[in-house]
Order: structure tokens, then C-alpha cells, then sequence
């Protein structure tokens, strides 16, 4: 494309992202995902809109909204994934609790502290403070598989609704989008608890999650090269030895733990491959990162597809079972930009075409990664980072 119409598209892009964001604005200090469909607070929505409020040149307002999102923080450091700030009695019913969620959602807030920091934003301490108790809270209090990694207590945790790496766990024969839905709720009451009413583990839904794992040693990680707290970055190398010790090279991914391991666990997915982010045994890198520019496995023309194209459970037009997810794109983004020079290829190609993909789709929440057809909720805020990658080109 000549550099004419980059520097066009890229006009264009930001405009719209400050189009969406402004609209979705809420005044008591958050960024809905979506006004009409989602207009609650979600965790790791808000820590993703900070940073594209800072590349927005407004980071006043992403501390803000980060501010709001780590608001709830309880004494344990248990951080809830919605907040109800519109209303706070409308959670009481679904949750039990006035004003937020009880269950949690990837601790992304080690990152946009990371982020605004590299971008010369101070973020006050008790901000830092906050995050460290939240990611000490997933460390050392949540209960773990054998192997080492975190559980989660809910699908709804990993933010990956659908994957098919719970289709194991979906009661009756393979995965149903109806019964499983009706499962989801039926696991909420199935979360043990502590004296706080923190979530500390879940027999009906014993799984450690790959994607999310990483996502909490490598938050652990952003966060600690702010604070300097060593004891972050200890257990996130603990976690990152966890990880790497699952790797399946015939596969090239990664492997969840628990019951799921020897089946749905194994499935091909986007967020699996979030290891990247903190694997540095090269031989897997090499082999998970040739899957992301793989036209036959993860490569679309409109960005990653969230599941490899060989896997039996792809569907280019299903929630969370083959589409492209723009913060998971932006995720392994940073994973193969940081990951040196012979992982740019696919760093650059994972930008381009995720770019293409939020243009053509309108910001959707997700789309069609061979089509770019939107999906969900248009606009969603988060795709707003369409801005922070076309602003690293």
C-alpha cells in the first residue's frame, strides 16, 4: 500500500477509535465495551481501553478508567471482572454482591501499568499497589493443578467464553452452544470460597488454562519491571517453568491441565499460543510462531484466527471457536515484537492484517478472519487497539 493511503488509513482509524471510545464513555470513570450491549465495567476490557487512551493522547483518562477497574479490589486482593457502577443492586442477583462480580478475569493491569509508565504517564503508587496485591492474590492464594499452574474457577475467567478447549467439560455428547451456556450458570455455584467470598477454586471446573496462566506470570512480569517487587518476578519465572513444561511439539501449542489434558485441552487455539509471551525456549517459539503465519493454521487475511484452521473444532463463524479477537491478536502482537529479530516477520504480519481486519469489520468486538465480516458488538472499544498497533508501524 503506498504510504499515501497507510498514513489515510491510520487517519481514519484513530478517528473512529475516538469516535467509539468517546461514545462509550461513562462519567463515573470507565469505558463501556459497548453502550447499548455491554455497558457495565469489564477487568481486562478496561485495562486494554488505558492503554489505547494513552496512544489517544488522553492518558488522564486511562488512568482514570484504570483507577475505576482496580476500585473494587477487596481486602484479599481478590479483583472482581465486572463492575456495576450504573447500579450497583443489579449484580446482587447473578452474583451475590452488590456492585461487582465474584469471579475474576485476566490480570491485564500489570500491563497498562507497564505501558503508561514506558510512555512517560506517572501512575500513582497506590495504583501499583493495587495491581501487585491482585496478581499476589492469583499467586499465592487460588489453588493449583499438580502441575504447578493456576486454576481458574470459571470459563468466564479466561475471558475465552467458548473456547473449545472446555468442550470436555460441556455436559452430554460434544460441545452445544445451549447446554453449555445453561453450564456456565451452573457453575457459578459451584466456586469455593474464602471468608471473603474471594474465588478460590472450583471442583465441577478444575482447569488450569494455558493462555491464562501466561497472562498472569506476564503481568507479574510487566508490573515487577515497574515496582521492582523480585517476588513477582520469582513466581513468574515458577509459573513460566509450569508452562513450558506443556508444550506438545506435534501440536506446536501448549497444553491446558487438568481432566481436559488428554482431549479438548489439546485444541489449537489463539490463546494457547499467549505462552509466547512469556517461553523463551526457542525451539517451541519457533514452532508455535511458524502456526501464526501458517495460511493453513492461524494466518487470515484479516488477522489471527482464534483457532488453527486444521482443528476439528474450527468455525470461522462461531463465538470464540475460529474468529479473530483483536486483543488477542494485540497480545501476540507484543509477544512476537518483543520476541527478536527472527519472529518480526510474523510480528509485522500479525499488525497488518489485524488492522485490516479492525477496519474492515467497523472496530466489531471479533469477526471472520477471511472476511473480515463483523461479529458481535459494533463498535467495541477494545478494538481500539487497532490504534496502538498502526501507531507502532
Amino acid at each position: 500500500m503506498p504510504g499515501g493511503d497507510t498514513d489515510r488509513t491510520s487517519v481514519a482509524l484513530r478517528a473512529a477509535a475516538r469516535a467509539a471510545l468517546e461514545s462509550a464513555w461513562v462519567e463515573l470513570g470507565y469505558t463501556a465495551p459497548n453502550g447499548d450491549v455491554y455497558p457495565w465495567l469489564w477487568l481486562w476490557d478496561s485495562c486494554f481501553h488505558t492503554i489505547v487512551w494513552a496512544t489517544l493522547d488522553e492518558p488522564d483518562r486511562g488512568l482514570r478508567e484504570l483507577e475505576t477497574a482496580l476500585s473494587t479490589i477487596d481486602a484479599t486482593g481478590f479483583v472482581p471482572h465486572m463492575g456495576y457502577q450504573l447500579d450497583p443492586q443489579r449484580s446482587v442477583e447473578l452474583w451475590g454482591r452488590a456492585g461487582s462480580s465474584s469471579i475474576t478475569q485476566p490480570p491485564m493491569f500489570g500491563h497498562a501499568i507497564a505501558e503508561l509508565t514506558r510512555a512517560g504517564v506517572v501512575v500513582p503508587g497506590r495504583l501499583v499497589e493495587r495491581a501487585g496485591r491482585g496478581l499476589a492474590f492469583l499467586l499465592e492464594r487460588r489453588a493449583r493443578d499438580e502441575s504447578g499452574l493456576v486454576r481458574v474457577v470459571h470459563p468466564w475467567e479466561t475471558g475465552c467464553d467458548d473456547s473449545p478447549r472446555w468442550d470436555d467439560l460441556c455436559p452430554g455428547e460434544g460441545f452445544d452452544a445451549r447446554r453449555w451456556s445453561s453450564h456456565k450458570m451452573d457453575l457459578l455455584a459451584c466456586v469455593i470460597r474464602g471468608r471473603d467470598g474471594e474465588p478460590l477454586d472450583n471442583p465441577d471446573f478444575p482447569i488450569a488454562s494455558i493462555g491464562f496462566n501466561a497472562l498472569i506470570a506476564w503481568n507479574a512480569r510487566e508490573l515487577a519491571s515497574i515496582s521492582g517487587d523480585g517476588r513477582l518476578e520469582a513466581a513468574a519465572d515458577v509459573l513460566t517453568d509450569a508452562i513450558e513444561a506443556r508444550f506438545d511439539p506435534g501440536l506446536a501449542t501448549w497444553i491446558d491441565a487438568g481432566p481436559s489434558s488428554p482431549g479438548s485441552g489439546r485444541a489449537r487455539t489463539a490463546d494457547a499460543l499467549l505462552a509466547l509471551l512469556v517461553v523463551s525456549d526457542r525451539t517451541q517459539r519457533n514452532k508455535a510462531v511458524a502456526s501464526l503465519i501458517d495460511e493453513q493454521a492461524h494466518r487470515a487475511p484479516f488477522g489471527p484466527r482464534g483457532v488453527h484452521l486444521g482443528d476439528p473444532s474450527y468455525d470461522a463463524g462461531s463465538y470464540w471457536r475460529g474468529p479473530v479477537w483483536p486483543q488477542l491478536a494485540y497480545l501476540l502482537w507484543v509477544a512476537t515484537a518483543r520476541g527478536g529479530r527472527s519472529e518480526a516477520v510474523a510480528a509485522e504480519v500479525i499488525r497488518t492484517t489485524t488492522i485490516a481486519g479492525a477496519v474492515e469489520s467497523g472496530l466489531a468486538e471479533y469477526w471472520d478472519g477471511d472476511r473480515g465480516t463483523a461479529m458481535g458488538a459494533v463498535p467495541q472499544s477494545w478494538t481500539g487497539l487497532a490504534v496502538v498497533l498502526a501507531a507502532a508501524g
